[in-house]
């Protein structure tokens, strides 16, 4: 698998409102993202596959789609045919290992990590089990009201350069913030308000990936393995 990191959408339902998730889904691919998360806390695991499916078929193999810790939901998903890229998981969702052996080699795995300690323990994991970390949160924001202290970019960049794995910057990051956390050393940018609530996320998109991509080559995550759901193994780049 090749995966281009630079610009992820994590999903909201209630800021993505009555234009509904897949229908933002939609636009923000067709903007540049090239990452989605579906994050719903509050969705059975039966919803959350549906919406899976849906998303699957939305995106088009035009870019990865991840599920936030509901890997059961993944697997059941990729079980009815869709192509579900992987999983992100937090520090208090399931453990990382376990999705890992549930998903196969050829999945993308992420995980969160915003201290150094978390940092040391993602080093004593065997080889592969996590293919990229999610940092922050950078800026504070409202998504996680129980975020822990933001970085900024400069605690971000002390992170990043501990650790070989790519490293994601997420939390309360606009457009301003592109740029400086490219620089501090992202492999990508994930964001959730900038559009999920934006009036026009396909243009939104297209400004967050021109920021990204101004003044450097491309960068790609590649990852060994087959694919158990029978998708193609390329990717997009």
């Amino acid at each position: 698998m090749t995966a281009d990191l630079s610009l992820h959408l994590v999903t909201d339902p209630v800021l993505c409102g009555e234009r509904g998730v897949v229908e933002t889904v939609r636009l923000a691919v067709a903007g540049g993202v090239r990452v989605v998360q579906l994050r719903d806390k509050t969705a059975t695991d039966a919803e959350v596959v549906e919406q899976l499916v849906e998303l699957a078929a939305v995106i088009d193999g035009r870019a990865l789609l991840l599920v936030d810790d509901r890997v059961d939901a993944a697997v059941a998903a990729r079980e009815r045919g869709a192509r579900v890229d992987g999983v992100h998981v937090g520090q208090n969702d399931a453990d990382v290992r376990w999705a890992r052996a549930r998903l196969g080699s050829d999945a993308l795995i992420g995980l969160t990590a915003n201290r150094p300690d978390q940092l040391a323990a993602v080093s004593a994991l065997p080889a592969g089990t996590v293919d990229y970390l999610g940092v922050g949160v950078v800026r504070p924001t409202r998504t996680k009201p129980d975020h822990p202290p933001a970085l900024g970019v400069d605690g971000f960049r002390a992170l990043a350069a501990a650790t070989p794995l790519p490293c994601v910057a997420i939390g309360g990051i606009g457009p301003d913030d592109v740029e400086a956390l490219r620089d501090a050393g992202a492999a990508g940018v994930a964001v959730v308000s900038a559009l999920c609530a934006a009036d026009d996320p396909e243009a939104e998109a297209a400004d967050l990936a021109r920021r990204w991509r101004a003044g450097i080559a491309p960068r790609v995550l590649s990852i060994a393995g087959s694919d158990p759901s029978g998708a193609p193994a390329s990717r997009p780049t």
